[in-house]
C-alpha cells in the first residue's frame, strides 16, 4: 500500500498595507473603557457620577441661567405673584440682580466710596507682584519677593489705613523729646538686644557662625523701625479705621497675612522641635501643641475679648490686628508639623553629606535640607493655605465682617428680601471660595509636576 502526500505552498509576493487598530483599543472608546468602565467598580462609580450629574446639574442650570433674574430694582422681579412679585407660581430662580446691587459691599464692606481707589490700588499692586512670581519662566524673582515682602505690605498698610499714627510723632521736631516716644525707642532697642542675644545663643548651641544670624536680626529690626517711621508720615490720606473694612478685602487681608506669616514661623518651629537644645525643643513643642489643641474659633474669641483684659491700662490693639496675630499663630502650628514631616523624609545621608562638606547648621538647612523638604511637602503646605483661606469666615464671631459676613448682613435689607435670597447669596459665595481654593490647588499640582516631587 502506497500513500502519496501532496503539499501546497503559498508565498506572498507583496506586503499588506497598514490596517487601522481596533476601535476598542484607541480613541475615545479605549479611553472610556480604560478610565471609566474597567475594572467593574469603576463602571459602578461612573454610573453613580452620571446619576448625580443628571439629578443636580439641570436644576442648577435652570436656577442660575434659565430662571435667573439679572436685571431688577427690587424684590418684585425675584418673587412670585403669590409672594407679591411678578413671577409665575412655581418659579424658582436666582436673584443675581441682588448680588450685583451688593457687589460693592461684598468686596469693600463699608469702606468710604470716595476712597475705594486706595483699595483698588492695593489689589493692583498685589496682582502685579504676585503674578510674575508665580510664573517660573519670568526673571527677577528676588526683586519680586522683596517687593511683596517689604514694599507692598508697607504701602498697603498706609493706603488702607491712611497712616500717620499719633504715637509716632517723633518725626516732628517738637516731638523728638516727648517722653512716650523716647521710651518707645529705648524699649525697642532693648528688645532688639534681647533677640540678638537669643540668636547668638541658638547659633552657639548648633555650632553655627553667629554673625549671619546677628546680621539678619539687625536688618529685620532696622527694617521694622523704618516701617514705623514711614507709617508715621502724614500723606494726607483720610483715616479709615478697620471697623469700616469688610467683604473680600478683609478675607484677603487675613488670608494673605496668615499665609505669609505662617510659613516662616512654621519653618522655625519645625526646626526648633527637631533641635538638640532641650529648651528650644521644649518651647517649640509647647507652642505647637497648645495652638493645635485649641479651636480657631476659641483663639479668635480669646484674642478679641480676653486679651485686652491682660494688657496694661491704656494699651490696646486693633481688633483686626488681634485676629491677624491669632490666625497666624494658629496656622503656623499646623504648618510646623507639615514641614517637620518633610524634614523627617530627608535621608540621613543628606545631613551627613552636608556636614562632610564642612557646612554649618544654617548653611546646611538653607542650601540642602530645607529646599528638598519644602519641595516634598508642597501638597501639605497648600492644603494648609486652603484651609486657612476658608477658616477666615470664623472672624465674624468677633465682629469682623469678611466676605461671608457681608453676605449674611445683606439679608436684613427688606428691598431684596426674598425666599431665595439666601440660596442665591450662598451659591455666589461658594463659587467665589471655590475659584480661590481651586486655583491654589491647581497651581500646587503644577508646581509639584514641575519640581517632580514624586519618588518613582
Amino acid at each position: 500500500m502506497s500513500t502519496s502526500t501532496k503539499s501546497t505552498a503559498y508565498v506572498r509576493t507583496e506586503m499588506l498595507g497598514e490596517e487601522t487598530p481596533p476601535i476598542t483599543s484607541t480613541g475615545i472608546v479605549a479611553w472610556v473603557r480604560a478610565n471609566l468602565l474597567y475594572p467593574w467598580y469603576n463602571a459602578i462609580l461612573t454610573l453613580l457620577a452620571i446619576l448625580i450629574i443628571v439629578l443636580f446639574v439641570p436644576p442648577l442650570i435652570e436656577f442660575v441661567f434659565i430662571n435667573g433674574v439679572w436685571t431688577a430694582e427690587g424684590r418684585e422681579q425675584c418673587t412670585t405673584i403669590a409672594q407679591g412679585g411678578v413671577q409665575p407660581d412655581g418659579w424658582v430662580g436666582g436673584c443675581w440682580a441682588y448680588v450685583g446691587a451688593y457687589m460693592g459691599q461684598f468686596i469693600y464692606g463699608r469702606y468710604p466710596s470716595a476712597e475705594l481707589w486706595r483699595v483698588n490700588l492695593v489689589f493692583a499692586m498685589f496682582a502685579i507682584g504676585l503674578i510674575p512670581l508665580l510664573v517660573p519662566s519670568l526673571p527677577y524673582k528676588r526683586e519680586n519677593i522683596a517687593f511683596l515682602l517689604i514694599i507692598f505690605p508697607v504701602a498697603a498698610f498706609v493706603l488702607l489705613t491712611g497712616g500717620h499714627f499719633e504715637y509716632s510723632g517723633f518725626l516732628l521736631p517738637n516731638f523728638i523729646m516727648e517722653p512716650s516716644t523716647a521710651k518707645f525707642w529705648v524699649d525697642y532697642i532693648i528688645l532688639t538686644a534681647i533677640i540678638v542675644g537669643i540668636g547668638v545663643a541658638i547659633a552657639r548651641g548648633t555650632d553655627s557662625n553667629p554673625r549671619p544670624i546677628v546680621r539678619g536680626i539687625l536688618i529685620a529690626m532696622g527694617s521694622l523701625a523704618v516701617v514705623f517711621i514711614v507709617c508715621a508720615v502724614n500723606f494726607g490720606l483720610e483715616e479709615v479705621p478697620t471697623d469700616r473694612w469688610g467683604g473680600l478685602l478683609v478675607t484677603l487681608v487675613i488670608a494673605v497675612t496668615g499665609i505669609v506669616a505662617s510659613l516662616p514661623i512654621g519653618i522655625v518651629l519645625a526646626l526648633g522641635r527637631r533641635s538638640n537644645m532641650p529648651i528650644v525643643r521644649l518651647i517649640s513643642v509647647i507652642f505647637i501643641e497648645f495652638w493645635r489643641g485649641v479651636p480657631l474659633i476659641t483663639v479668635l474669641f480669646m484674642s478679641s475679648v480676653m486679651l485686652p483684659l491682660f494688657l496694661p491700662e491704656g494699651v490696646t490693639f486693633d481688633k483686626l490686628l488681634r485676629a491677624l496675630i491669632g490666625v497666624a499663630m494658629f496656622s503656623a502650628a499646623y504648618m510646623a508639623e507639615v514641614i517637620r514631616g518633610g524634614l523627617q523624609a530627608i535621608p540621613k545621608g543628606q545631613y551627613e553629606g552636608a556636614m562632610a562638606l564642612g557646612l554649618g547648621y544654617s548653611q546646611m538647612m538653607r542650601m540642602i535640607i530645607l529646599p528638598q523638604a519644602l519641595t516634598l511637602v508642597i501638597p501639605g503646605i497648600v492644603n494648609t493655605f486652603i484651609g486657612l483661606f476658608k477658616d477666615t469666615t470664623l472672624v465674624l464671631i468677633i465682629g469682623l465682617f469678611d466676605f461671608l459676613g457681608m453676605i449674611q448682613s445683606s439679608f436684613t435689607d427688606p428691598t431684596w428680601a426674598t425666599p431665595l435670597q439666601s440660596m442665591t447669596a450662598y451659591l455666589f459665595a461658594a463659587a467665589v471660595y471655590f475659584c480661590f481654593c481651586f486655583s491654589m490647588s491647581r497651581y500646587s499640582a503644577y508646581m509639584e509636576r514641575r519640581l517632580d516631587t514624586g519618588h518613582r
